[in-house]
């Protein structure tokens, strides 16, 4: 014998051609057996009513003391299907009020830590350690910018999925009227995916720069507020809202600003050598103090690899034997002239 017609909503999917066919033949009938439908539709006909039933689209058929079936009206069975779905949205919202409620009970204290928290002057540097807490601070101070976003980025280019993340959010910017103005260092002018965004932004109004050494990473919106990375600890911030350290901030972006030279969209042959060489003239510098090949490396925004490459240069044309060598012949020397190189080999 078939199932009761009581099933879970989430049991009705789509049908199969044996329960339309015996949908259909329900609907021209006031109402059918098992043995009826045998007959018209063959073995599967057990299966349909099942089907059918579980969906709400047939009932016992009333006042029948027989195991008959009626066909329900396709509105009629989603009533009956969705009102348990119904039910559990109204339970969601109800909880929804009594918990939005419960924390809106303690925006008055919060309020007011907040206030006198501000007048003593603590609480203007928040360390934020979650990413994607610091990705939604971001996207909230963006959105409420009115005048300027200043942006520190060093480390060469940018992954092509944080270029995508910012691309939306950076483009909403310039076209609410705010000046928005970027410093990278010169190798980001070699990613692709680094150039392709800057074109997209500067077209609107951006204005991108870059500099090889000296970067700190950090962001400015409207000399209000300041975000800066935090050494060692990936993926979190530093929050500034300390109006003299802002200040400090805006004054060490300007100060690189002036050094930094426009970034262009495509990398000309005298652009690329120009780079190249300063590039060199920093390893020299860095070098003779002594650092090591991955901390150079990491300051000026490129590969290890491409680094050390740099350096043996380097060293051959100073004649040096060794990195350390190296750096005492350069801390007692000029720096060397630059060797004979391509010009498409560029850092």
């Amino acid at each position: 014998m078939p199932p009761e017609e009581s099933g879970p909503a989430g049991a009705v999917g789509e049908l199969s051609p044996a329960a339309r066919r015996l949908y259909a033949y329900a609907v021209e009938r006031h109402a059918f057996d098992l043995c009826e439908a045998t007959g018209a539709l063959g073995v599967r006909a057990a299966a349909a009513i099942t089907e059918l039933a579980a969906a709400h689209l047939l009932q016992r058929a009333p006042g029948d003391d027989l195991d008959r079936w009626s066909a329900v009206a396709p509105r009629a069975a989603a009533a009956r299907a969705l009102a348990p779905l119904a039910l559990l949205v109204r339970e969601t919202h109800d909880e929804m009020d009594r918990l939005r409620g419960r924390l809106e009970a303690l925006v008055p204290a919060y309020e007011a830590g907040t206030a006198h928290r501000d007048l003593s002057g603590s609480g203007r540097l928040e360390l934020v350690t979650d990413l994607g807490a610091v990705r939604g601070l971001i996207a909230e101070l963006v959105a409420t910018c009115e005048r300027e976003l200043l942006t520190s980025q060093p480390g060469g280019g940018r992954p092509l999925e944080t270029l995508e993340e910012s691309i939306g959010r950076d483009e909403s910017l310039l076209t609410r009227g705010v000046r928005m103005r970027t410093i990278y260092q010169h190798t980001a002018r070699y990613s692709r995916p680094t150039a392709a965004y800057v074109e997209r932004v500067t077209a609107l109004g951006a204005q991108v720069r870059t500099l090889g050494d000296g970067l700190m990473r950090m962001l400015i919106f409207d000399e209000h507020t300041g975000l800066m990375a935090v050494p060692d600890r990936s993926g979190a911030a530093l929050v500034v809202r300390e109006p003299s350290v802002v200040h400090f901030m805006t004054t060490t972006f300007e100060r690189s600003w002036v050094g930094a030279e426009p970034f262009p969209t495509s990398v000309g042959p005298e652009a690329a050598r120009s780079i190249s060489d300063e590039l060199r003239q920093t390893i020299v510098r860095l070098l003779s103090e002594g650092l090591e090949d991955k901390v150079i490396a990491r300051r000026l925004g490129m590969s290890e690899r491409t680094c050390q490459r740099h350096i043996a240069e380097i060293m051959r044309a100073v004649g040096a034997k060794s990195r350390f060598q190296a750096g005492y012949l350069l801390s007692t020397s000029p720096a060397p002239d630059r060797p004979d190189r391509h010009v498409e080999d560029t850092p």
